[in-house]
């Protein structure tokens, strides 16, 4: 399988415990399999490194957007990762307009609402390298130093995902209470 990573440094030997213990899918090292989605969100001055994934031998648990995968990333960012696997495949969770996750913890916002917010906007691949086992199997192939893309597709997709998650709002509260 090949996989992007997106930093400012070229990254050939991958480093597992580096990233937060509080992401989507728990400690580990982030990919995607999608070169554009990659492209498009790497910052300014971006190095893009490009990896192939020998997933024969690995553990791999692959999540699709549904309550699953909910109640796993919900869990995961109150630093209790619950799997015990090599590698982990599934959607990245759309909440960076305003924190899904988190005001659950408030009672403001019911888990199923907080679902029917994270299904919107597109959907994209998140693979995460879990244990020293895959990080072997992960072989950096090369890598690519990037300048400021355009950000129109980048900000018109915001923008889109923005508008859809107001009227979503509008749905669960009522227009007087958003």
């Amino acid at each position: 399988m090949k996989l992007y990573h997106t930093s400012n440094t070229e990254i050939r030997k991958p480093d597992i415990h580096h990233g937060r213990k509080n992401a989507d899918f728990g400690q580990g090292f982030y990919l995607s399999p999608d070169v554009d989605f990659t492209y498009r969100w790497a910052g300014r001055d971006a190095v893009v490194n490009e990896y192939e994934l020998v997933e024969i031998g690995l553990l791999i648990h692959r999540f699709q957007r549904d309550e699953e995968w909910f109640n796993y990333i919900f869990h995961n960012r109150r630093v209790v990762d619950s799997l015990s696997v090599d590698v982990i495949i599934g959607p990245i969770a759309n909440d960076t307009i305003f924190d899904t996750l988190g005001i659950i913890s408030s009672g403001y916002l019911k888990t199923e609402d907080a679902m029917k917010l994270l299904m919107i906007g597109p959907e994209y691949t998140q693979v995460v390298i879990k244990t020293e086992k895959a990080a072997d199997r992960l072989h950096w192939i090369r890598s690519e130093r990037i300048a400021a893309l355009d950000a129109g597709l980048r900000e018109a997709e915001q923008s889109a995902y923005a508008i859809a998650f107001a009227q979503k709002m509008q749905e669960i509260f009522g227009e007087e209470n958003v």
